[in-house]
């Protein structure tokens, strides 16, 4: 049986492995298809497409960066033309205030003493250098690896808890898309998109996606529900999968895996591939990339 993961990063935004050797870990993952899907930029893909063993298949994605009512909701998109006038705008403007937004919280961390520099962050995030910045996206990740090697935490989870996260003394807003218009511009592109990691949306009152928020997005062209996530326990991915079929949307599932940060789990979620399939149907912005 084919297997199939929608979800996954490189550290072209906040993984730790090139996207060559992603490819690399999905092939001895015993995966077929891998969707490439950094936050907020395309920038790996091509590096991705040049390290496809024969019959392998890379969907080119992106995760993409929303809000609503103050609460961080992310779509998983794929297939899209990243050179749409309105995505690529939005992304630019995206991009730039997660830089923008590192910054700022690089300052606050200095301001309760943690030895954290920007120089360093740039570093980590593989943005140092002017020919990289626009590709790569700076998140509170890669900051939160600065703030464990400068001793202010013993890892990244407890740097966000402790600094970083919502709430936390170092934290900062950023602009991001509301998640129906997010939608609505994905699909214009030409791509497809599916709502990541439903039960775990950041600042939200009970910490998932309202429902009604995910009825919104179906109804401007949402065509999947990442259901099987490992953050998910049983009792939320049975609740995701039955909204996924109450929307008439496929369930996706994912590894979303960022390398060493999150231990290498490529293909620890698949999607079926007759829900692949059926999700990206509807696509015309660019096509598969195959081994």
């Amino acid at each position: 049986m084919t297997r199939i993961d929608l979800h996954s990063h490189s550290s072209v935004s906040d993984g730790t492995d090139a996207p060559a050797e992603v490819i690399a870990h999905a092939v001895t993952a015993g995966l077929d298809v891998l969707a490439l899907t950094d936050h907020d930029t395309v920038g790996g893909i091509k590096e991705a497409s040049q390290h496809l063993p024969p019959g392998f298949t890379l969907v080119p994605g992106m995760e993409l960066s929303c809000a609503h009512e103050g609460s961080s909701v992310h779509l998983v998109s794929y297939l899209f033309d990243p050179d749409s006038p309105a995505l690529a705008e939005e992304l630019r403007r995206v991009r730039s205030d997660r830089a923008g937004r590192a910054e700022e919280m690089v300052g606050k961390l200095q301001e309760h003493g943690v030895d954290v520099t920007w120089e360093r962050v740039l570093e980590i995030a593989g943005a140092g250098h002017a020919e990289h910045a626009d590709a790569n996206t700076i998140g509170r990740p890669h900051l939160a690896r600065a703030v464990v090697e400068a001793g202010a935490a013993k890892n990244v989870q407890d740097a966000f808890d402790r600094w970083i996260g919502s709430g936390g003394p170092a934290y900062a807003s950023r602009y991001a898309i509301d998640p129906v218009r997010a939608v609505r511009l994905v699909r214009a592109a030409g791509g497809v998109c599916s709502l990541a990691h439903p039960a775990r949306a950041e600042g939200a009152t009970n910490g998932a996606v309202p429902v009604a928020l995910a009825e919104r997005m179906v109804e401007a062209g949402l065509g999947g529900i990442e259901a099987d996530h490992p953050s998910h326990n049983r009792p939320q991915t049975k609740f995701w999968r039955g909204v996924a079929a109450d929307l008439g949307v496929v369930v996706t599932g994912s590894s979303d895996d960022h390398g060493a940060l999150t231990g290498h789990r490529l293909g620890a979620r698949t999607t079926a591939p007759e829900a692949f399939e059926e999700l990206i149907a509807p696509a015309t912005g660019v096509p598969l990339l195959r081994g």
